[in-house]
């Protein structure tokens, strides 16, 4: 059986307990009529058998689906022997060849016997794996179903039961987030430290030319590589910034008017629309910066006696602040909704004016929710790819003029990534490093945040 049809089943046998584990607890005490005899409601009985019928099976599922390849694999390299292994240029790459003619990418007549002979060794053991794990979760969901089954008695407390089982799945939840933010910061760390063993922390940080072009042989004449970052930092700062100009401003003002000076029949009109920006693809924001608002700053700039770039940061960071605008009017337009009405009817009764009570009451006690949407959309801004590529292009000038073309530090990663690359030169180690960077400004704001809330942060009841 495929994963899939192995979900399926373990899902069939799910509601199959379910529905035999509340029918039993039924059973025992005559109907309907004696459900007060019961512990628990019957539905908690039936999630207890489904619970524990379906669990034990996802375990295993997992466990197999995480140790299955490298079984097999050890399976057909030992089968084939070292002299076919000696062949190729590694187990690696056999193996590879073995997989791809199982699965039909390469002709079976085109690579050697032992190959073909792997491949049918890799697909038998594939059906024999197949048969065992699906024999396996079966048996042991059956049993498990019978076996809970026949424990129901109206005095088991079944609600307690599952909802410690509920704690548990929570608590392993969380613990999984945990770990996987942790995998992710040491996976990106430990690149960053083999890349830095090539080139210097302080050449990365403060170096003002990037072309990480390297040499692939001796003989290559030029693209020794120059891995100074400051003109990512700089492209990528000057384009967030002009998108916080245009987002910061327009949200802000934009909550302001929905929240406290509309009326609700244009509120319900244009709080949707603000809110399909969010939804638009970045690809089409990026055809729009690329062939609408390039085209105009440039012809603007000609008519005025600038010389505007075809790519710009200025044209990126202008549709970049109109993508980011939802993110700070929807947050600030609930912060601003969520403070309570006793506060301004407090600033009115002293004789404050409507403007006078949304600057001194209202924006300063929904303060803490609006720098959070701020950060948010800065974080956003700070990770943009696909508008820096067509509206801002991939150059790494070293400038601090809005009308050149500028690169960003996330544009570089995919560049650096894309195709078949080598993860032991500086040149694709280098992302990481970029990376790290940008997971450590990432940081800092949220702990800026955290400051802001903290220091302004206000109880109400």
């Amino acid at each position: 059986m495929s994963t899939s049809a192995l979900l399926l089943l373990i899902a069939a046998m799910a509601v199959l307990g379910y529905w035999l584990g509340k029918h039993r607890s039924l059973a025992l005490v005559g109907g309907g009529r004696g459900i007060r005899q019961l512990h628990s409601l019957p539905g908690y009985y039936g999630l207890l058998t489904a619970l524990w019928c379906a669990l034990p099976c996802l375990a295993i599922l997992l466990v197999w689906l995480a140790g299955q390849e490298s079984v097999i694999t050890t399976l057909v390299l030992r089968g084939l022997g070292t002299a076919a292994t000696s062949e190729h240029a590694s187990s690696g790459l056999l193996m590879n060849n073995i997989r791809n003619v199982a699965a039909g990418v390469i002709p079976a007549d085109g690579v050697s016997p032992q190959v073909q002979a792997g491949a049918a060794e890799y697909l038998r053991l594939r059906s024999i794996s197949a048969m065992a794990i699906s024999g396996v979760i079966l048996a042991l969901g059956l049993a498990a179903l019978f076996w809970v089954r026949a424990r129901i008695a109206p005095q088991l407390r079944a609600r307690n039961a599952v909802e410690a089982i509920a704690e548990k799945l929570l608590l392993a939840c969380s613990t999984l987030a945990v770990f996987v933010t942790l995998g992710i910061v040491l996976s990106v760390a430990y690149e960053s430290i083999r890349f830095f063993h090539s080139v210097p922390v302080h050449d990365f940080l403060f170096g003002i030319e990037w072309s990480p072009q390297t040499r692939m042989r001796d003989d290559q004449i030029g693209s020794s590589g120059s891995f100074g970052a400051v003109p990512l930092f700089l492209g990528t700062a000057m384009i967030s910034g002009i998108a916080m100009l245009v987002a910061v401003p327009v949200g802000l003002f934009s909550a302001i008017y929905l929240s406290e000076y509309a009326n609700r029949r244009f509120r319900s009109v244009a709080k949707p629309l603000l809110e399909i920006l969010a939804g638009i693809p970045t690809v089409v924001y990026g055809f729009f910066a690329a062939l609408t608002v390039g085209p105009i700053l440039r012809g603007f700039g000609e008519s005025v006696g600038l010389e505007v770039a075809s790519e710009s940061a200025l044209a990126a960071g202008l549709v970049m602040g109109i993508m980011i605008i939802p993110f700070v009017s929807s947050l600030a337009d609930d912060m601003i909704t969520a403070v309570p009405q006793s506060l301004r009817d407090g600033a009115y009764a002293l004789g404050a004016t409507r403007s006078e009570t949304i600057k001194q009451v209202v924006l300063r006690a929904a303060l803490p929710g609006i720098v959070g949407g701020v950060l948010l959309a800065v974080s956003r801004a700070i990770g943009e790819t696909m508008i820096v590529v067509m509206a801002a292009g991939l150059a790494a000038n070293m400038t601090a003029n809005p009308l050149d073309a500028v690169t960003t530090v996330t544009v570089q990663i995919v560049t650096l990534l894309t195709g078949d690359q080598e993860f032991d030169s500086p040149k694709t180690l280098a992302a990481f490093a970029l990376g790290l960077v940008l997971f450590l400004v990432t940081l800092s704001l949220n702990v800026f945040a955290l400051y802001i809330v903290r220091k302004y942060r206000e109880q109400y009841e």
